[in-house]
């Protein structure tokens, strides 16, 4: 007997979580950031689940490479092409709102065939779920008459704190994909003047001696022949 009563408690303890993930429904999706490199004439694609109703803002930098540019295209669930862009080196789009679904975007660096492309994307879900139930919850709690500061005010408070933190850490995010591009720029441009100033020592230093051969031929005794 308690050994079978052992076993149907912790057949409740297994069952009882599943059942409490279940009810919670499936979890917010959050916002993501990317980086990867592109070889040259290969395409990429990506897949991002999205809710209904929701707004997606999807944003891309070419960070390394040359040129900075690259072909860009973003599909809704149903297959509609809703953006397509040529030889672009960044880029911000919109969707709103969206479709409960895969949305699809795609980087083609088919166009070159000899440099790589180091492409930054960021996507970032704003849904209109959250709001409404932290609504729900600031009426149920909120009591008849007795708080001096509405539960309305501390929501929108917080709600501006949260919106203001999320856009800093956007334009802190953006800024940093800049520094990567720039400094990649940079980098490459080093290398240019590197390469092309040790050329021109070289050709200068392959002048001055044929300058100094040349001279020494004129200069040089020539001795007489004998008649």
């Amino acid at each position: 007997m308690m050994a079978a009563g052992v076993a149907v408690a912790l057949a409740l303890w297994l069952l009882l979580p599943a059942v409490g993930v279940g009810e919670a429904g499936p979890p917010p999706i959050q916002d993501g950031e990317f980086t990867f490199l592109l070889p040259a004439g290969r395409k990429q694609c990506f897949y991002q689940s999205a809710p209904a109703n929701a707004s997606l803002e999807t944003e891309y930098q070419v960070i390394g490479g040359a040129g900075l540019d690259v072909d860009f295209t973003l599909e809704s669930p149903q297959g509609v092409l809703l953006v397509s862009e040529s030889r672009k080196a960044d880029g911000v789009h919109t969707v709103e709102p969206t479709e409960a679904g895969d949305y699809r975007l795609c980087f083609d660096n088919s166009f070159s065939t000899i440099s790589e492309k180091l492409v930054f994307f960021e996507l970032i879900f704003d849904s209109f779920q959250d709001e409404e139930e932290v609504e729900g919850w600031a009426e149920a709690v909120e009591p008849e008459e007795m708080l001096d500061v509405k539960m309305e005010d501390i929501r929108e408070s917080i709600e501006t704190m949260r919106t203001r933190l999320e856009r800093s850490i956007q334009m802190l995010t953006l800024l940093r994909a800049f520094e990567a591009r720039d400094r990649n720029l940079q980098e490459d441009n080093l290398e240019r003047v590197n390469f092309w100033s040790a050329a021109n020592m070289a050709v200068l230093l392959l002048v001055a001696v044929l300058q100094v051969c040349t001279l020494k031929r004129f200069f040089h005794d020539k001795r007489p022949v004998p008649t």
